[in-house]
């Protein structure tokens, strides 16, 4: 469905030099320099798949996704959407593509909704019968009713959230983007969306590129993903595959009556811990540690815990994808 070879994009930046004489200067004389923002990106999507498309803010993932939708034309390589290059037949390829920026609208503020989709029918040139029955789709789905006579201006974030969701699958898209779709919301209305996202991805095969920092919606939503950092692939896998390769980090969580259980245990020096490898957070009665298990494994660790202080419960959870993440960022991965 999405296929992207060797992606390039390079922007000129006008360099001006320091104070009002290098403000002159630029003027009459302009210097610039090539800024290389995504660096020979490739990875394929196939239909029905949720894809995670992840990196640090100035990775580059905006960028990647407005070349893939059309907003921006690559310096070099190939992008294409079920056959389509994005920058050609722009009119024929917007219907099959729908696209949600959780900090942008493509609703009109001061429409009722019900107009704002009657106008998108139009644009979309959506037959009547079809409309109608997408509408109650929709309406099921994202649970509009109850607000779909307000001007768009009155709806609350959540509110506004569903609306752009229902709005870019009008056309029923082939493709969804969605940046960012649940950020600023509270835990509720995420997870009606999430499940939103993901009944709409089951029942209609609709293929989905997932942005975001939320790394929850990766994990409930996504089955793969794909991570970039300054513009280039850093991993292109399954969930499991990443915690396999970077998730050797371990929690153990226990509850203790031990007066400085901290102290007594001093993990760091008993093991020999590098400062990235261990981290001890401790508020009453419950410890929370964070270690490498591949330097100690998790038995010695319980081990050791358990032969130097009186434990009342405790258990061991795998670090989550932000976890790994972040240390792998630190690992200054190219």
């Amino acid at each position: 469905m999405i296929y992207v070879e060797n992606l390039r994009k390079e922007f000129k930046k006008t360099v001006k030099e320091p104070g009002l004489k290098g403000s002159i200067k630029s003027l009459f004389y302009p210097k610039s320099e090539k800024v290389v923002a995504v660096k020979d990106i490739s990875f394929e999507v196939p239909e029905g798949e949720v894809l995670g498309f992840i990196g640090p803010n100035g990775a580059g993932k905006s960028t990647v996704i407005k070349m893939l939708t059309g907003i921006l034309t690559p310096t070099s390589g190939v992008c294409t959407i079920n056959g389509r290059n994005p920058r050609e037949n722009r009119k024929s390829y917007v219907k099959e593509i729908g696209v949600v920026f959780g900090q942008r609208t493509q609703l009109w503020w001061d429409l009722p909704l019900r107009e704002t989709y009657g106008v998108l029918k139009e644009i979309y040139e959506v037959p009547e019968d079809k409309y109608k029955k997408r509408m109650a789709f929709l309406n099921e789905v994202l649970d509009l009713e109850s607000f779909i006579t307000s001007p768009v201006r009155t709806l609350s974030l959540g509110q506004r959230m569903r609306a752009d969701i229902a709005a870019s699958l009008i056309h029923s898209p082939k493709v969804l983007f969605l940046d960012e779709p649940t950020i600023g919301l509270d835990v509720v209305v995420k997870d009606n969306i999430r499940n939103a996202i993901e009944y709409i991805n089951k029942e209609e095969k609709t293929t989905v590129v997932l942005t975001t920092h939320d790394l929850a919606d990766i994990e409930l939503l996504a089955k793969r993903i794909v991570m970039i950092d300054k513009g280039s692939n850093v991993f292109d896998g399954s969930i499991s595959e990443l915690k396999n390769r970077y998730g050797q980090i371990r929690e153990l969580h226990f509850d203790t009556d031990t007066k400085n259980a901290e102290k007594i245990l001093s993990y760091g020096q008993h093991f020999n811990f590098e400062p990235e490898d261990l981290s001890v957070e401790c508020e009453g009665s419950q410890m929370k540690v964070r270690f490498n298990s591949s330097v100690v494994p998790v038995s010695e660790m319980l081990s050791y815990t358990l032969g130097k202080i009186s434990v009342n419960d405790i258990s061991v959870k795998d670090a989550d994808i932000e976890e790994i993440i972040r240390r792998l960022y630190k690992q200054g991965v190219e």
